[in-house]
């Protein structure tokens, strides 16, 4: 693969942003490089890994709008047949295929003429080691909380100190400087270490040490506590921490409508502000046949109006649709309940496996979110003011659970009932009316929309975000002279 570099770009400072595959990682690292192409004048070239490219990702990142000085580069289709079975968990997936798709790398980037820096997510830190020997600095963009980048960069601790499984554990998890983590919340790849996910889950952990700085998708005022420990706490510092560059909310700010997507945004138009209650569980949730079915019934028994984003049941995989996002198509007459369309016809909206989220959370008919409390979920929520029900379901959603409702003040979580791992619809009814008409579910918003103001003045020009990665940025452009 020959890349011709321009002359825009040996003008300018130019930087390469790697996203691993998943709408979770892509997106922020895409809104990260927008973010440096219009407001900063960076030349971006962004590789996109497009071996089990989703739908979902093809169509963000080949979008005919993108700015002049943003270059998607595609890096060759990977064969990872060999590699892999359709049992391997995703993020162990994700890896592997991350692993292949960088091999290569080193001969892209020196087309490139050897960018200023190479910014990549979590889970493509295979990349250091190439950009070591082109001397090129790395930076990391981690796309979830401050208080799981603590525990990240405190696993490879916890692994040598620890014996048992985790989750084992007779009290919760100490992070230095931040919140217990109780065991049942710990992400799922570190619940058995035995597994090739743990395994690639820590050398990614141990690795974030070797970057010349970290990007935070949070800003200073959100989770003081945590950065405050990243920053200051002594383990942290023993093990060399890079310095950490809170730069966000930066979440998706609009995407072209579909005949659905305006079909969702004319029927909020209808409605009663702070009425409808958004359901949906992120680019790769899915839910069993059961508790789709609970679902239901506890949105029809609360008698409140919602949009439910429908998607085939998975009964083993609740991210049963990571790598296919936006691809699916489905008849949710074929597993909803018998006649749940009918009968809340005019109160609810069901649509097929995706709806315009960001456009639904800044409608002001928009009153809350049933979500999967991802951290692209939970920004885009708490950016827009709107007050979650929280529903985790892989990775670390379950420790963000815990944070926006005992912390933070701004979701609820439903109790699981007597049947393992479903949430009844008696519990889902109460939990929508409490949100939906409750002065609990009044407090939530306030709150939401005090953070709301938060976020935005840290985004502003003086704000902690905006200088935060101008600062950066100033060092790029020095090193250019």
């Amino acid at each position: 693969m020959v890349i011709a570099e321009s002359e825009t770009m040996k003008s300018q400072s130019h930087v390469a942003v790697l996203a691993s595959p998943g709408m979770g990682h892509i997106i922020p690292l895409f809104e990260l490089a927008k973010r440096l192409v219009v407001h900063h004048g960076i030349h971006v070239s962004f590789l996109n890994i497009t071996t089990e490219a989703s739908a979902a990702q093809n169509q963000l990142l080949h979008s005919p709008t993108l700015p002049p000085n943003l270059k998607v580069i595609d890096l060759p289709l990977a064969d990872i047949s060999a590699l892999v079975t359709e049992d391997t968990l995703v993020v162990a997936r994700l890896c592997i295929n991350v692993q292949e798709s960088l091999k290569p790398l080193k001969s892209i980037l020196i087309d490139l003429g050897k960018p200023q820096a190479l910014i990549v997510d979590l889970f493509s830190t295979q990349a250091f080691d190439i950009c070591n020997e082109l001397s090129i600095p790395t930076y990391t963009f981690f796309t979830a909380s401050t208080a799981f980048l603590a525990f990240s960069l405190y696993l490879p601790t916890l692994d040598c100190e620890v014996e048992c499984e985790f989750v084992d554990l007779p009290e919760p998890v100490q992070i230095p400087g931040c919140t217990p983590i109780r065991t049942e919340d710990l992400l799922d790849q570190v619940r058995n270490r035995k597994i090739d996910e743990y395994n690639w889950v820590l050398y990614h952990f141990s690795r974030l040490t070797m970057v010349t700085g970290i990007f935070l998708n949070s800003w200073e005022d959100f989770e003081p506590a945590s950065l405050r420990a990243i920053r200051e706490h002594p383990l942290y510092k023993q093990i060399n921490t890079p310095p950490v560059h809170p730069v966000g909310p930066l979440i998706k700010e609009d995407e072209p409508l579909t005949e659905s997507g305006a079909e969702c945004v004319a029927w909020l138009d209808k409605q009663p502000m702070d009425s409808v209650l958004f359901v949906t569980l992120g680019s790769g949730g899915t839910l069993t046949t059961a508790q789709l079915t609970e679902l239901a019934w506890g949105l029809e028994l609360s008698q409140q109006r919602f949009i439910l984003v429908a998607r085939k049941p998975t009964d083993g995989n609740t991210s049963g649709t990571f790598f296919n996002v936006g691809g699916d198509v489905n008849d949710p007459k074929a597993y909803l309940p018998e006649g749940f369309l009918e009968r809340t016809k005019g109160v609810g909206l069901v649509v097929q496996s995706w709806a315009p989220q960001v456009a639904v959370l800044r409608h002001q008919s928009t009153g809350a979110f049933l979500s999967h409390c991802g951290w692209n979920s939970t920004l885009e929520s708490i950016t827009h003011g709107v007050p979650m029900i929280a529903w985790p379901l892989y990775a670390e959603q379950r420790m963000n659970a815990t944070m926006l409702m005992e912390e933070v003040g701004v979701a609820v979580k439903p109790m699981v009932g007597k049947v393992k791992d479903v949430v009844e619809r008696v519990e889902i009814e109460r939990v929508v009316r409490m949100i939906m008409e409750g002065e609990e579910g009044k407090a939530m918003r306030c709150k939401a929309r005090e953070l709301k103001h938060s976020a935005v003045k840290g985004l502003n020009f003086g704000g902690s975000s905006k200088e935060s990665l101008s600062r950066v940025v100033k060092e790029w452009k020095c090193d250019k002279i």
